[in-house]
């Protein structure tokens, strides 16, 4: 009985795709027509001196963009630049045309993603709306030698000196179609037009290959530090509030964690009656989620510190399409 129902879901969740294809042709005409009215110069287009570089995606979902930014940040002050940094600050509940972000400011008023680059890196970060705004703030108002937008390759009101696209290595495309049918933001061929194409997780023609390594775990409360094996075979719950949570799942499997996994919705506002747990295991928790939960994080409270592991090609191509 359980295999016919999930038969007749499956094949209604078919019908239902292929019913909504004309819209993701409409949704195509939308785009292209919407990319060729700024190429023409129809819409205004938002420039400064100060290079900026872009980290995007054509999908929706999250394909490791964050963490890539992170490492550029890392990058350039290692060669001692100042480096700002804008983002949209999604479900982030400002008011302000663009606000400014501190390590006092409230994940819940910026997002998560400025939050977590403000206390991972010494980058200017600045939200808005309109990520051009925030380009504009930063251009005026601080001294940056660079600037990187999180995430932003479809807002083309900001100019720019440098397109990099991140894709899923596992997922990629997934099924080929434009929202609302697959999910692509953009067209493949979009592609050709960026400056370097990241594949975060496999190998691929073309494209530059990111892994993202787990360094650590972290205590929210106590910022103690443990080695990578420390939760080996151990049961833990596992909660995480990201674009693609089995992601992380399965880094926690290769770690050997006996994970209990929680998945919760992108960008969740995690408040502390979601970690009311049937047992008193360990919980460990992405870096991206534990910055909204600092406040009332209690010692069996983790998260595991990450990085984006790039190859010397990458900056050096960076480097010379700046």
């Amino acid at each position: 009985m359980s295999s016919h129902l999930s038969t007749y879901r499956k094949n209604k969740m078919n019908l239902m795709s292929y019913l909504l294809i004309p819209l993701s042709g409409i949704f195509l005409l939308l785009v292209q027509f919407r990319f060729w009215l700024y190429k023409v110069g129809f819409f205004d287009i938002y420039k400064t001196k100060i290079p900026v570089i872009v980290v995007g995606n054509i999908t929706i979902g999250g394909t490791g963009k964050t963490p890539l930014v992170i490492a550029i940040v890392k990058y350039f002050e290692s060669q001692g630049k100042s480096v700002g940094v804008v983002s949209r600050g999604y479900k982030g509940d400002y008011v302000q045309e663009v606000l400014e972000v501190t390590r006092a400011t409230e994940p819940q008023e910026c997002g998560d993603e400025p939050a977590l680059i403000v206390q991972s890196t010494n980058a200017k970060v600045a939200v808005a709306r309109k990520r051009s705004e925030a380009v504009k703030h930063l251009a005026i108002n601080e001294k940056v030698d660079v600037i990187i937008s999180d995430d932003g390759l479809q807002h083309y009101a900001m100019g720019r000196d440098v397109e990099i696209a991140v894709i899923d290595g596992v997922n990629r495309f997934g099924n080929g179609f434009l929202l609302p049918v697959g999910p692509l933001r953009e067209p493949v061929k979009r592609l050709k037009s960026v400056d370097i194409i990241i594949n975060n997780g496999a190998s691929f023609d073309g494209e530059l290959s990111c892994e993202i390594k787990a360094e650590s775990f972290v205590n929210i409360a106590t910022e103690e530090f443990q080695p990578l094996d420390y939760f080996k075979d151990k049961e833990c719950y596992a909660v995480a509030g990201i674009g693609n949570p089995s992601k992380f799942f399965k880094l926690l499997d290769d770690l050997g964690v006996r994970s209990i996994n929680k998945p919760f919705v992108d960008h969740h506002n995690f408040v502390a009656e979601d970690f009311a747990f049937a047992k008193d295991y360990p919980v460990i928790m992405t870096s991206k989620d534990c910055v909204k939960c600092k406040h009332f994080a209690t010692d069996q409270m983790w998260y595991l510190s990450v990085q984006a592991e790039l190859s010397s090609d990458f900056y050096q191509q960076l480097e010379s399409k700046l």
